[in-house]
């Protein structure tokens, strides 16, 4: 078992100094360190690049140590969907100041769930007011008359090229590259034209003759990728919880899904219960509800 320090801050002007100043023991002693540097809190942590290459390098049995519980999640929907991987995993998770300190995060009981979902929701609230201020005051110095913001990476007559691109199949690390841009610079121009909208509630009504779409009554056994039902584990009803609990874990190296067996119906009231939760999340749940959404698409029409 061993210790394991995950380390992030807001954006580049900022450093971790007070946070390795608190956690000074555990580095001198040779606990690896894992940063995720001029990262917002409103990625989901379990879509960051730092505290992924921790999971996947923890054991069961290792803690994760952090200076304060704003550095690792700042909201509800954060919390409640880390807390079930941490558990799953057998890892522990620990504040090292303040008054969290010395109690397990991750611990499996109802007092600390209920202890971090109230700490989770204060810190939102913390998110939001900062949020609110700063809107404040980009909206007084536009009323002065200010200019704010860097000017675009991409001209605006190359938007539309690069959008219609990304609905021919164009990948985004490619067009990234043919436009000598970051990644995050297409994402955001796709965003702003809704080209990476998820996918459009499906028809699973019976087809009219010849049989070919499968009956919502019908049983069928299709994958649920882990990182989807790790969120409809906590935010789902209770008919997707079921149905996930009651499913096959099927390891997919570092990954996994689960494999329940349920009429075609429910498979498409979880779809849909998926298409609410991750319209918020990363790319990675986004990618998983896709992923999802095409098995859900074969089953209804195993003809086609």
């Amino acid at each position: 078992m061993a210790d394991r320090i995950y380390l992030r801050h807001s954006t580049d002007k900022q450093t971790d100094a007070r946070q390795w100043h608190a956690l000074a023991a555990l580095l001198a002693a040779g606990a690896p360190a894992y940063e995720d540097p001029a990262t917002s809190s409103r990625q989901l942590s379990l879509d960051r690049a730092g505290f992924t290459r921790l999971l996947h390098e923890a054991a069961v049995g290792d803690t994760i140590r952090i200076a304060d519980a704003a550095r690792l999640f700042r909201s509800v929907a954060d919390i409640l969907a880390l807390r079930p991987v941490l558990i799953r995993r057998g890892l522990h998770l620990r504040v090292e100041s303040g008054l969290l300190s010395g109690i397990d995060l991750a611990s499996d009981d109802p007092g600390t769930k209920m202890m971090v979902s109230v700490l989770a929701a204060v810190l939102e609230f913390q998110r939001d007011m900062i949020s609110e201020s700063t809107r404040e005051g980009v909206a007084a110095a536009e009323a002065g008359g200010k200019t704010l913001g860097r000017p675009a990476a991409i001209a605006q007559d190359k938007a539309g090229a690069i959008v219609e691109a990304y609905r021919q199949g164009a990948a985004v690390m490619a067009l990234a590259r043919k436009h000598q841009v970051a990644p995050k610079t297409i994402r955001r121009v796709l965003d702003a034209a809704g080209a990476r909208n998820l996918p459009i509630p499906l028809d699973l009504a019976p087809a009219d003759s010849g049989g070919q779409r499968t009956t919502p009554e019908t049983d069928v056994v299709l994958d649920v990728p882990g990182r989807l039902a790790d969120l409809l584990r906590a935010t789902g009803d209770d008919a997707a919880r079921l149905a996930l609990v009651s499913g096959q874990v099927v390891r997919r190296g570092p990954g996994y899904s689960i494999r329940p067996m349920a009429p075609l119906a429910l498979h498409h009231a979880v779809l849909e219960q998926s298409a609410a939760i991750v319209e918020g999340s990363g790319p990675s749940e986004r990618k998983a509800h896709r992923v999802y959404a095409a098995r859900v698409t074969a089953a209804a029409s195993p003809g086609q």
